[in-house]
């Protein structure tokens, strides 16, 4: 069984432990030993939703193939006690979005439409203000999005979010929706939405239910409409529609290479390792791999290496 490094913390870093050796082995692929890393000690960390494990590992795998002597610091609990985890140098990279960090660190409210620029922005302000580089971005864009399953599809007729929109305007009973707690209070989520849309979100019948049911909930029709990640691998499991953000309000969420600026000065190759791997990445890709953990309940980290190895990054 595979061991994940567990974590408590939740208000801070603070407290984390040092991490556990990488859980499976992996030889060079098309990854081969790089002598600026033989041996580099690494910790790498991530969030603790499906995705982020998966990306972890993904990365933990890759330098391990280049020879780095990486620690697993994956699974840690919430965005803002990953960041920290990162900027206190208890981890020095982690794969993050460029959202999440242009909204909640950086504390923009206005998302930048041209997800090169976003990325380039984010960039940016990071390095300058924290120290924080960011590069490798991916072509993965993990946004948010509301589905819609076939049955009420067929019936409402809703396939853009403008027309969820005006269903909420006309007929507010068969537009019920389930949101997460963050999702109904973020200016990126629902009320921003609304306002970009043009709807009354008091006017929404809406139901809180936690991230996990809200698929299940909309695919069984508890909800006519459910918010969902664009690159969950149960809006197609659960043959799920999602609406087209037609008004292209929410922002990208790019997945790119973060670390602290001494980690990076010091260790350039780590961009040039990883940067093949992050091109490949994208949201189809990702989308697969989730599946292959939520829905086929396979372990996270022999996905994310048996990706690898299919791509020809590692070997076994």
């Amino acid at each position: 069984m595979i061991v994940v490094a567990v974590l408590a913390s939740t208000a801070a870093a603070c407290g984390l432990e040092s991490g556990g050796a990488v859980p499976l082995p992996v030889k060079p692929g098309s990854i081969k030993e790089n002598p600026d890393l033989a041996g580099v000690k690494l910790t790498v960390g991530s969030k603790d939703f499906t995705e982020q494990v998966i990306l972890g590992y993904i990365l933990e795998f890759s330098l391990a193939a280049a020879g780095a002597d990486v620690r697993d610091l994956t699974n840690i609990q919430g965005s803002n006690s990953s960041r920290d985890a990162m900027v206190a140098g208890q981890v020095d990279l982690n794969i993050e979005y460029t959202g999440t960090g242009w909204i909640n660190y950086l504390g923009n409210e206005k998302p930048i439409a041209d997800p090169t620029e976003q990325f380039e922005a984010v960039r940016d302000q990071d390095l300058k203000e924290n120290d924080v580089v960011w590069t490798d971005p991916s072509p993965l864009d993990n946004t948010y999005a509301l589905a819609v399953n076939q049955s009420n599809l067929a019936k409402l007729g809703v396939t853009t979010l403008s027309q969820y929109a005006e269903l909420v305007k006309t007929n507010p009973a068969a537009a019920t929706t389930c949101l997460e707690t963050e999702f109904r209070s973020r200016q990126d989520g629902f009320p921003g939405m609304a306002a970009a849309y043009g709807f009354d979100p008091g006017a929404a019948r809406t139901q809180i239910l936690q991230t996990g049911i809200i698929y299940q909930a909309t695919a069984n029709g508890n909800c006519a409409f459910g918010e969902v990640f664009t690159t969950d691998g149960r809006i197609k499991a659960l043959d799920l529609t999602v609406l087209e953000d037609d008004k292209s309000f929410f922002p990208h969420y790019n997945a790119a290479l973060t670390m602290r600026k001494e980690t990076a000065e010091a260790h350039p190759a780590i961009a040039e390792v990883m940067k093949p791997v992050m091109e490949t990445l994208n949201s189809d890709e990702i989308s697969e791999l989730n599946k292959q953990v939520d829905v086929d309940g396979r372990e996270p980290a022999d996905v994310a290496r048996d990706w690898l190895v299919q791509k020809g990054f590692v070997t076994v």
